[in-house]
């Protein structure tokens, strides 16, 4: 997931939607209303097929979006089923976060290592015990990918 999450309100200018995807260089943003809930998205697909002077105008209104507590292969399945390209992230109505096919490319190559036999496990967090020897998930330090692994 990644946080804080780039957002908009509903009468941001267009061209400062453009202006904030480019800067960040991310391909959407969510749109906020007053009082912070999730109405919208605007993607760079809107801003090149959709015409209006802001946000409201532009967003597509239906947004998916999962909470804090939903597990990583239950937002992989709404990536792919529903061929979506992010979702935010909700933790009791509020935007906390935003969670990309990107971050979970990235799991892909998130590692954790035994500190006990050195078993290496991929994963967004360490296993309860190591595949190997069975050691407890304390024993787990997270590796850094070689450059350009």
């Amino acid at each position: 997931m990644s946080a804080p999450v780039v957002q908009a309100q509903v009468d941001t200018p267009v061209i400062d939607l453009a202006r904030l995807l480019t800067e960040h260089r991310i391909s959407a943003i969510p749109v906020v209303d007053g009082t912070g809930h999730v109405v919208g998205l605007v993607s760079e697909y809107d801003l090149l097929a959709r015409a209006g002077p802001t946000a409201a105008d532009i967003m597509s209104p239906d947004v998916v979006s999962v909470t804090v507590d939903t597990d990583i292969e239950s937002v992989r399945h709404l990536l792919i089923e529903r061929r979506i390209k992010r979702v935010p992230v909700m933790d009791g109505g509020r935007l906390v976060g935003i969670v990309s096919r990107g971050d979970l490319i990235g799991l892909m190559v998130l590692e954790w290592a035994c500190a006990v036999c050195g078993e290496a496990v991929r994963g967004d967090r360490p296993p309860q015990r190591c595949p190997k020897c069975g050691t407890s998930e304390g024993r787990f330090t997270q590796q850094t990918p070689p450059p350009g692994g």
